[in-house]
């Protein structure tokens, strides 16, 4: 049998709490599904979901946000009221 080691890291508070309980809800220990987690890594040699950036906080994005409240805050952005469409 492989020899086991410890492995610490740091996480946000309710992130564990979360974990915790869904892997009480799957019957599973965090080490256990860390080391899940570890194994597919390791065999699939990626991350074994997508990982992406929400596209809101883009460097564009962001500067086209900054520039429509300058334009707002200088009196410049027309406003223009609408109907929601709602089902």
């Amino acid at each position: 049998m492989a020899q086991t080691v410890n492995v610490n890291f740091k996480l946000d508070s309710d992130v564990k709490k979360s974990m915790e309980q869904v892997c009480s809800e799957l019957g599973l220990s965090m080490s256990a599904a860390f080391t899940i987690f570890a194994k597919k890594v390791g065999r699939e040699k990626r991350i074994p979901f997508e990982v992406s950036v929400d596209p809101f906080y883009s460097e564009s994005n962001i500067r086209y946000l900054e520039q429509k409240m300058a334009d707002y805050k200088a009196g410049r952005l027309k406003l223009a009221e609408h109907e929601l469409i709602e089902e």
